[in-house]
């Protein structure tokens, strides 16, 4: 029974970490249709905002919730501004553009901060199941993943911003013919969907550590659930993340990380295989 309870938590963090690191990149490319391959740097930024703002005497929940989501929101609204805003409708043109900037980010950082990678020790300590140490900061990700994403569906289907979020998405002209500044929703999501990458990045700080090429690791699997997923932001991440997260985290659990990655990445090739449009587009109507 320990063991159970053990590996039904840890594989309930594997989903976690996983849901985490889709969510800025759903709200991007799902809503937006925008493929950004800076995600990981986003993600990476996060990473060092909290780490750095911690060494700074700011404590470590206040770097992780407050600091990191603020500032990589803001170099989000800035890219948005000077670069993205240009290219809506280029899928092509945002891609290679959202790489550029990504190189741009990981050797800003290395210049700055060196490459090797950082750390900071995970909050809370551990607690024992039985014979099994568990990390207590594993429940930590997993509210958070839960309190997130429940706050993206609230905000994006319960209030008249994500109402006029969503009406700008589907279609510009008629949301302009209403009223709604289809220019400065455009900027606020991108925003928003940068900050929650930040925030993602300063919660595994503590698990992964950062270095400025840690992105390259984060966004293969962000990219994969969030196309096993579909265009909804929360419809298709949120499930895409349960299953993949359960089935890699299962088999890592059980044979070690290297085969925990080759199931994951298998379930993301069948469920593509068998739904084209994600899960979201075979059983979700809402673009939320």
């Amino acid at each position: 029974m320990d063991f159970v309870a053990a590996a039904v938590l840890r594989i309930l963090a594997g989903v976690a970490v996983l849901a985490l690191l889709a969510i800025g990149l759903a709200v991007i490319f799902g809503a937006m249709r925008v493929i950004n391959l800076a995600h990981g740097e986003f993600l990476m930024l996060g990473g060092y905002a909290a780490i750095l703002a911690e060494a700074g005497g700011v404590d470590l929940w206040i770097a992780m919730f407050v600091v990191a989501p603020l500032a990589v929101g803001a170099v989000g609204l800035a890219a948005e501004r000077l670069l993205i805003r240009r290219l809506y409708g280029r899928m092509t043109d945002t891609l290679l553009a959202t790489w550029g900037l990504g190189l741009l980010l990981s050797g800003a950082v290395a210049m700055a901060f060196g490459s090797s990678a950082r750390g900071v020790s995970a909050p809370l300590g551990a607690f024992a199941i039985g014979e099994f140490t568990v990390s207590a900061y594993d429940p930590v990700l997993i509210a958070a993943a839960i309190g997130i994403y429940a706050g993206a569906y609230v905000a994006l289907r319960r209030t008249r911003a994500g109402l006029h979020a969503r009406a700008a998405m589907q279609d510009a002209d008629l949301a302009a013919a209403h009223g709604v500044d289809p220019a400065r929703v455009r900027a606020a999501m991108f925003a928003a969907g940068a900050a929650l990458s930040g925030l993602a990045g300063a919660l595994l700080a503590p698990v992964s550590g950062v270095s400025p090429s840690i992105g390259l690791a984060y966004i293969a699997k962000a990219f994969v659930t969030v196309i096993a997923g579909g265009m909804a932001v929360v419809g298709g991440a949120a499930p895409a993340s349960a299953l993949l997260g359960t089935v890699g985290a299962a088999v890592e659990f059980a044979a070690g990380p290297v085969m925990g990655e080759v199931a994951l990445l298998a379930a993301a090739i069948l469920i593509v295989r068998l739904l084209p449009r994600g899960i979201a587009g075979r059983f979700s109507r809402s673009g939320a």
